[in-house]
């Protein structure tokens, strides 16, 4: 348990917690705190549950000093001290401590997105089956274009993972399957979903290391939620699910630790009514 306890924040920095920024007019608040304490919060004064769906892109547990290639030069994979890995067990007990909190969080038909390379997805999903949560469908989100393996001793990694699941067997999941069968082209939408990465006019006011496009977001959105539904992003970012919930009429509530992010969140967010 020491790696939650590095992470804790005192109990008195909780509630109204760590609110950073809010609109109530647009229904957006964002947390600055550790998500593991501020979910316990939220469990507490929510014990039924609140949201409607929560997107969760969790740590990778990958940078550990290897290479990539980013525009064309090669990088060390080194995202941040939280992206070390602390070996299979910790990192998994990790995995299950934060999903057994967004399961308490989901209403009762809730559903739940989780995204992750195969370094930190086999892991979430064992935690699941472990929860008793349904998992409805695993998703691949292939990237075209992706970075070449300079190593030249693996096959290219060009895809990703998103694994949605309901918060019981009982749940009577939304699914907007007239929606998805519009969007393509009048056929059943696949489990295999072809998106680019986020463009440079998502990065205008800074990147995340593991941003996501926020048309990835907006499918995930569109196809498990109605409008007004409430969305939490538990390690939110740079808001890429809070501008997909925004610009798609969802409330959002977003928990960060890091300042720097939040800051390029709030830059995000206020940019759609310009």
């Amino acid at each position: 348990m020491i790696f939650f306890e590095t992470l804790a924040v005192r109990e008195s920095d909780l509630s109204p917690n760590k609110l950073y920024f809010r609109d109530d007019l647009r229904k957006i608040w964002l947390y600055q705190a550790n998500c593991l304490e501020l979910m316990d919060y939220l469990i507490a004064k929510y014990p039924l549950g609140k949201f409607d769906m929560i997107f969760a892109d969790p740590p990778y547990f990958l940078s550990n000093g290897g290479i990539s290639c980013q525009a064309g030069k090669m990088v060390i994979v080194n995202k941040g001290e939280w992206d070390k890995s602390r070996g299979a067990e910790i990192n998994h007990e990790f995995n299950l401590e934060w999903l057994k909190r967004c399961q308490k969080l989901l209403n009762a038909n809730g559903t739940l997105w989780v995204s992750g390379t195969h370094h930190v997805i086999h892991s979430v999903g064992y935690a699941m089956q472990q929860l008793d949560m349904k998992i409805l469908n695993d998703i691949t989100w292939e990237k075209p274009n992706p970075p070449p393996n300079l190593s030249c001793r693996y096959f290219t990694h060009a895809t990703e993972t998103l694994i949605w699941a309901a918060k019981n067997h009982k749940s009577k999941h939304i699914f907007n399957y007239a929606d998805m069968r519009v969007e393509n082209e009048g056929k059943q939408m696949k489990s295999v979903w072809r998106f680019l990465p986020p463009a440079n006019a998502e990065k205008i006011f800074g990147k995340h290391p593991t941003q996501k496009p926020v048309k990835l977001l907006e499918r995930c959105i569109l196809a498990s939620t109605n409008e007004g539904d409430l969305i939490l992003d538990p390690f939110n970012g740079s808001a890429t699910t809070g501008v997909a919930a925004i610009l798609n009429n969802r409330q959002y509530v977003g928990i960060e630790l890091d300042q720097d992010y939040l800051d390029v969140s709030i830059k995000r967010l206020n940019a759609l009514d310009k």
